[in-house]
């Protein structure tokens, strides 16, 4: 049963699936849910393909695809990116965390979200359903990794509060990510999917060390929308 409860602070934390009234009244470490981050991914890229499996390749459903995957993720991840982008165009460490935690949105924020989302559509219009499912659940692994390797840039927030998962979290978000790129994609595109979300992750790992000294929510959410449009577009290059 605890497993089971993991699994669905994992989709409340990561999507809007209706899915908290099953949580017990008890509050749950989100670093102990960390290892099934991964597998909300497999179930909302699942849901989010729905148009691709129903009409095929091609731009219309790919769009569709990622309007349905914005919706079911209720723009988190957008949110973070845009935040995570503005804060680079801070004086210092402070002003960097007051402009991420600022509601409007920069040039920086903008451009960001107007090029990956070019990227995740393009990219798909040549994919398959399952190449989504399997980015978007390899890319959930990001987060968890950095949850693990950087320490909290503020004292309060989600990154603080978030928890720091053990290694055996890690070890099995790691494995289910792992069997997701390799039951849905060739063995090749596989590997250089998951090579090019390992390094979008670890270009967001260095840059948030370098603006903020670690680690926030909206580094992770960042670091999970970059790794995912990483991998889609080195999964599009090698179709």
């Amino acid at each position: 049963m605890a497993r089971l409860h993991q699994v669905l602070l994992a989709l409340v934390f990561l999507t809007r699936l209706p899915v908290g009234r099953f949580l017990p009244p008890r509050i749950l470490p989100l670093a102990d849910a960390a290892w099934a981050f991964p597998l909300a991914g497999l179930i909302v890229g699942a849901l989010a393909a729905l148009p691709m499996w129903l009409a095929g390749p091609g731009l219309l459903p790919a769009a569709l695809s990622i309007t349905l995957l914005v919706w079911l993720t209720g723009a988190l991840h957008e949110d973070a990116l845009a935040d995570f982008a503005d804060a680079g165009g801070g004086r210092d460490r402070a002003d960097r965390l007051r402009i991420m935690r600022d509601s409007t949105i920069g040039s920086y924020g903008t451009m960001a979200l107007v090029c990956t989302t070019l990227l995740r559509i393009l990219s798909l219009a040549v994919l398959s359903p399952g190449a989504l499912v399997a980015a978007v659940a390899a890319a959930r692994l990001v987060p968890v990794v950095l949850m693990r390797a950087l320490p909290p840039a503020r004292q309060d927030g989600l990154g603080q509060a978030a928890g720091r998962p053990s290694r055996g979290a890690v070890a099995g978000a790691a494995i289910i990510a792992a069997l997701a790129m390799a039951t849905l994609v060739a063995p090749a595109p596989a590997l250089a999917a998951a090579a090019a979300a390992c390094a979008a992750g670890a270009l967001v790992a260095r840059r948030a060390v370098g603006l903020l000294g670690g680690q926030t929510g909206d580094v992770l959410g960042a670091a999970s929308l970059l790794a995912e449009t990483a991998a889609l577009a080195a999964l599009a290059l090698l179709t």
